[in-house]
């Protein structure tokens, strides 16, 4: 897959979410200038394991769904920006932080396949906004569990989605958890888990009571 970088640096400098989170500084996210569709807010924690060596981050992010794309916001648990991606039809781009804390962006056709090029690991961004709603993503092939009813675990494009937790009032996901199956070519594995905090917008969106 071709990749363009406005501002190309090493790829090594972006093998780790560790080194994203140590240049933080002055970085802020940019509003979305449309009506979202859709919006999911909350805490995400991620453990990256390479062979031995054993990397985790965590902090904040926002996943907001308009119609035909989506936008997902990485941020430290001071507000700043570690990673966005945007994802449409045949078209993607991330931005990160430099090493300086400036902010860089790269363009791909895959949001999945950029995010792994850029940062090293694949992020679950194309289909993020159906998951967390707690449902395979349509048109492609999935296993669900079970099969009717809420859906507890589903397993799609190489990630397996266990949904461990719902609002007992509404029944939206509340706390999920993101697997993907270990790369035999770098060994690379990868587990997210999101804490829903509020979704709101769209058909059916409902807020979630504060905790």
């Amino acid at each position: 897959m071709a990749l363009t970088c406005r501002e190309c640096l090493p790829r090594r400098r972006y093998a780790a979410l560790g080194l994203l989170a140590a240049t933080l500084a002055g970085c802020a996210t940019i509003a979305p200038t449309e009506p979202a569709l859709q919006t999911y807010t909350g805490r995400f924690a991620a453990s990256i394991s390479r062979g031995e060596q054993r990397e985790a981050v965590s902090g904040r992010f926002s996943l907001t769904a308009y119609p035909g794309r989506a936008e997902l916001d990485l941020a430290s648990p001071l507000g700043n920006t570690l990673a966005r991606v945007n994802a449409e039809a045949n078209r993607a781009t991330l931005t990160a932080p430099r090493a300086d804390g400036t902010l860089a962006t790269w363009e791909g056709v895959s949001p999945d396949a950029l995010a792994e090029s850029v940062l090293g690991f694949a992020l679950p961004v194309s289909g993020l906004a159906d998951w967390i709603a707690g449902r395979p993503v349509p048109g492609r092939p999935a296993r669900r569990f079970p099969a009717t009813g809420p859906a507890q675990r589903i397993e799609q494009d190489g990630w397996i989605i266990a949904i461990d937790e719902r609002f007992e009032d509404t029944g939206v996901p509340r706390r999920l958890s993101f697997d993907r199956n270990t790369d035999s070519a770098t060994g690379t594995s990868l587990r997210l888990r999101l804490v829903v905090d509020a979704a709101g917008g769209g058909s059916g969106a409902q807020e979630p009571p504060p905790q």
